[in-house]
């Protein structure tokens, strides 16, 4: 709390103007928490933590959100929403103010990587879906229901992206003049962006789109080079699909931050035409037109282009990069949120091929430029350990089914655990080297430096138990037994937990009867049991239901069993026999009497149901019937049921 105090004061001029700040802790909270003048109320598990039994995760939340919500004595409190239909005035901006805090206090790269992951795997599809709202919705049967990542974390995306049009300076002169304008006030999105565009003469009349259209726009990119000339030029494209009451879209004004890459690996200085000398190495193109050309001069060899620095719009490139410029880009490019994105590519690639190759019954193998990038990264002991962790983790399955037009389930969970499990077989010698070498052995402190190399060992951890065989068991049982901190406690469990073997049962059970008293700590262990890739996992979230401590009225609780399994358990909650389907039903069912706003939030599991291969389609579409048809259904529920199966 006092480090948010400080960063506020110095990064934007504001201070606190009360005499005591005070915080409330609840157990039985929906929310992470919530601002009201003087007094925040949090939710028990992003306040409490020591090292017995937060992870490094959770200490990362909870700096985050107690930022979040003191942040919100100014963007929230002090100038607030002239109605619900501004709701990310206050909530996307303190976003946005609470991402910078950490990144500023931590590795701005691995933060800003983390909202990228979450934006591309939750929000994304929130836009693909029936759900789809603007950052300012037209209207809602139930405003819980817009308590969303489209009007939290693309609301950010929307505040970062006018940051980056105006630079850190103009930024500042625009929040400046903000606050002096409305301190005091009920005002609307359009105030904000009108008082950034009074303090830099930056026109943002077409940048307003982005709150008033629904969707993820696609940038469709192509480069060619005039050897003769010595010029590349960049064609890009816009488009944005049709979403629920918008059939026509608009080109909106996107902020495209891009670099050249020369062969020799280092960033070429850029000059566009018409300029006399070139300005930096990294240029923010205004994208504004459906289609838009850019042409840089003096370009001595051809480039590769590195597109969408720092992802600095919340859109979906499209480049046909070779597998080889990707690999090209992991290893060199200047920008770290790039280099992870190639190796994300480079994954995303291997893992469609060979789901279509598993359709096909085709041979399947691995790519060699894949396993080539795995042991470079394996093999590189000077970046971020933190950087490399999530270089190497494969992509979420279920941002990779968004990626596909028809979404088969078994062939995307093959395929990605086929990647994982062949890489680790082929590598176990360099998983296993860097597992020693990253694991600390220092007394646990949650620094970045020390989290990074926990992520980036745990990792490796996980790689090796897919073996299965008894090393690799005994590896994540000695990881346990000599753990002196809840991350490495967590990811012996996370390394065994989808397995059958009597080594994880042993640990599972010594977990559960060491911390069944403390309910947040209990929380992790059911949302491990809840994500497992076991078949029987279903069978055992059932039998999970009747645990002693589990607790239906406690929205913890819930979220880590039942949310963990039909939120975040793709391939479980996915089964191709519709059981985890009517579980689901029933749970939302059982929920929306007593808690409509966590019964509304479970039911959007269902979101995408239209984009899947049958049965699933089929079976998806009868489990929201069901809940339709179910006497005296909230108007949460009711919201998101019906508009999932509307056409």
């Amino acid at each position: 709390l006092k480090r948010s105090m400080q960063w506020d004061e110095e990064r934007f001029g504001l201070e606190y103007d009360l005499d005591a700040f005070m915080i409330f802790c609840a157990d039985d909270f929906n929310m992470g928490a919530m601002e009201n003048k003087g007094l925040n109320i949090f939710n028990s598990r992003l306040v409490l933590a020591d090292a017995a039994t937060a992870t490094d995760d959770d200490y990362s939340a909870i700096e985050s959100v107690i930022g979040h919500e003191y942040f919100h004595n100014w963007t929230g409190n002090r100038v607030t929403c002239r109605d619900w239909f501004q709701l990310s005035l206050k909530e996307g901006l303190t976003v946005f103010r609470d991402q910078e805090f950490s990144s500023d206090l931590n590795s701005r790269a691995v933060e800003r990587i983390g909202a990228v992951e979450y934006l591309r795997r939750d929000q994304f599809g929130e836009d693909a879906g029936p759900m789809a709202h603007n950052v300012r919705p037209d209207e809602y049967l139930e405003i819980n229901n817009f308590y969303t990542s489209t009007v939290y974390e693309k609301g950010s995306e929307v505040i970062r992206m006018q940051h980056t049009l105006l630079g850190a300076k103009r930024f500042r002169r625009g929040m400046d003049l903000y606050f002096k304008r409305h301190d005091g006030q009920a005002i609307t999105c359009d105030d904000f962006v009108q008082a950034m565009q009074d303090a830099s003469g930056i026109d943002l009349t077409q940048f307003r789109r982005w709150y008033s259209q629904a969707g993820t726009p696609v940038l469709a990119v192509r480069g060619s080079y005039d050897v003769a000339a010595r010029t590349y030029t960049l064609d890009v494209e816009q488009r944005t699909a049709p979403t629920p009451g918008q059939p026509t879209k608009l080109p909106l004004h996107i902020p495209f931050t891009v670099g050249l890459i020369g062969p020799d690996g280092r960033d070429i200085p850029v000059k566009l035409e018409g300029e006399t000398a070139p300005v930096g190495t990294t240029r923010v193109l205004d994208v504004r037109a459906a289609h838009q050309s850019f042409r840089f001069i003096d370009v001595d060899a051809p480039p590769i282009p590195s597109l969408l620095r720092g992802f600095s719009a919340p859109v979906k490139l499209e480049f046909a990069y070779t597998a080889d410029e990707l690999v090209f880009l992991a290893a060199h490019d200047n920008d770290p949120v790039n280099r992870w994105d190639a190796a994300q590519r480079c994954f995303v690639n291997a893992i469609l091929a060979l789901a279509a190759a598993y359709r096909q019954r085709e041979p399947l193998a691995l790519p060699k430029s894949l396993t080539d990038l795995v042991r470079t990264l394996l093999a590189d002991g000077t970046s971020d350990p933190a950087l490399l962790a999530l270089a190497l983790l494969p992509p979420d399955p279920a941002y990779v089914a968004t990626l596909t037009q028809a979404i088969d389930v078994d062939a995307i969970t093959w395929a990605r655990q086929f990647v994982a499990g062949e890489l680790v077989s082929g590598l176990r010698p360099e998983f296993e080297a860097v597992y020693r070498r990253r694991r600390v052995r220092a007394a646990y402190a949650p620094t970045p430096g020390q989290a990074g190399a926990r992520k980036l060992a745990n990792l490796c951890l996980r790689y090796l138990a897919m073996m299965d065989d008894m090393p690799a068991r005994a590896l994540a049982v000695a990881h346990f037994d000599s753990s002196d901190n809840m991350t490495e406690t967590i990811a012996a469990l996370a390394a065994l937990k989808d397995g059958h073997s009597s080594e994880r049962d042993s640990l599972f059970a010594r977990f559960e009867a060491k911390w069944r008293n403390e309910p947040l700590v209990l929380d992790k262990w059911f949302s491990l049991e809840a994500s497992s890739m076991r078949h029987d996992t279903l069978l055992r979230v059932r039998g999970l239901l009747v645990h002693p401590r589990f607790n239906a009225r406690n929205p913890n609780r819930v979220r880590s069993l039942v949310g963990s399994f039909a939120l975040r358990n793709f391939a479980r909650f996915h089964g191709s026999d519709g059981a985890a389907y009517t579980f689901t039903a029933e749970q939302v069912m059982g929920l929306d009497p007593t808690n409509p706003q966590l019964a509304a939030t479970i039911a959007g599991a269902f979101n995408l149901w239209k984009r899947f291969t049958e049965p699933r389609r089929g079976l998806m579409q009868a489990a929201l019937q069901r809940i339709a048809q179910a006497p005296g259904l909230s108007p949460d529920v009711t919201e998101v049921v019906t508009r999932t199966l509307a056409d």
